[in-house]
């Protein structure tokens, strides 16, 4: 089979979208599964809707509208703020998206009257982590200017958090957020249909707090896909790891010197950590590199242990194990590392529930 590869295991992550979607829906929190990280793969945004999700997310349009053609059944959200030379394929392939600017509500209101269609809005509430975000004083007043807009809807508030600065979406900040959706409701004499929590990071809260106030939705993507959260990379409890793996293939496999010798400059990615140990190991070659995949997201078999990574080359410490050229050797991924590999054009990836190479 033709490598490097990403396995990609649907099953986990209908199972992992299942068991989310369920834990949060005595509290009244549904979930819109980001698949952003998946490039905009139909069979990935399926097993997320077979899990129970009730929208999809994905921050690039074009991924939206791979999904669109796809014709998933349930909504699409643009979840980050559209840019100005891409409004007209927004409203085309997006059904909502988080926005923060004036100007790119304008674009967008031009952009669903010539499409003879209404946008729905969230706008986004900066609460701290200082990526985007209007600020909590603006907030009533910027609702107030969608709802002058034709062509477009407010359908409500979020935030995001922990993605930037890593600021933790804990009561106070969600009880902002909350009181936010109040004043902007009674302001414009009118409900919100939903008050968008956060990412993944919101998980420890929002299974843990006594009161989610209002927020009934949350924007899941690492969780569902690699069974993590994102504020400690702890596996959640019942969630599945297994969804994807990298496998590489073998090009070079021979003993060599533990450590390298002559004068020592920086490599071709700077300097390298010092390799340990002495005398002589097992070491192999994969045929994957950066240009592929993040190293520092890779965990290798137990016994491997990588020793650095150029454009294409990954070296390896194999130890004990009788490793030959031509065979493949299976990484665990974390969100980093998922995300180059699932961009990079060099990557296959093979869907194992329907065993189908995309």
């Amino acid at each position: 089979m033709i490598t490097p590869r990403l396995e990609i295991n649907l099953a986990a992550i209908t199972h992992n979208s299942r068991v989310l979607v369920d834990r949060l829906a005595p509290r009244h929190i549904r979930v819109t599964g980001i698949s952003k990280a998946a490039l905009g793969s139909s069979g990935v945004a399926g097993a997320m809707v077979r899990g129970g999700v009730t929208g999809l997310g994905d921050s690039r349009v074009e991924n939206l509208a791979r999904l669109r053609t796809a014709e998933v059944a349930v909504p699409l959200t643009l979840i980050r703020s559209p840019m100005l030379s891409q409004t007209e394929l927004v409203v085309r392939h997006a059904d909502v998206s988080l926005n923060t600017e004036a100007a790119v509500l304008d674009a967008l209101s031009s952009a669903a009257i010539r499409w003879r269609t209404t946008h729905s809005v969230v706008l986004m509430v900066e609460l701290g982590d200082l990526r985007e975000g209007v600020a909590a004083a603006d907030v009533v007043e910027m609702a107030r200017t969608v709802g002058r807009q034709p062509g477009l809807q407010l359908a409500g508030l979020g935030t995001n958090l922990a993605c930037q600065c890593g600021v933790v979406p804990d009561q106070h900040k969600m009880d902002q957020l909350s009181r936010l959706a109040g004043q902007v409701e009674k302001a414009r004499g009118a409900a919100l249909s939903v008050v968008s929590g956060g990412n993944s990071a919101n998980l420890e809260w929002a299974l843990a707090t006594d009161d989610v106030g209002r927020v009934d939705e949350l924007r899941l993507g690492e969780s569902i896909l690699l069974g993590t959260e994102p504020l400690h990379r702890r596996v959640i409890d019942g969630l599945r790891t297994d969804a994807f793996t990298l496998v590489a293939e073998v090009i070079e496999a021979k003993l060599k010197p533990a450590q390298p010798w002559g004068d020592i400059a920086q490599a071709a990615f700077g300097d390298q950590p010092p390799r340990g140990g002495a005398g002589t190991i097992r070491q192999a070659i994969l045929a994957v590199g950066r240009q592929d995949v993040d190293p520092d997201g890779l965990t290798p078999p137990p016994g491997v242990m990588a020793l650095g990574m150029s454009s294409d080359h990954l070296v390896v410490d194999v130890g004990d194990h009788d490793v030959s050229v031509g065979d493949e050797l299976a990484f665990r991924l974390d969100y980093s590392a998922l995300v180059r590999a699932m961009t990079s054009p060099f990557v296959a990836h093979v869907e194992q529930a329907a065993l189908l190479l995309v």
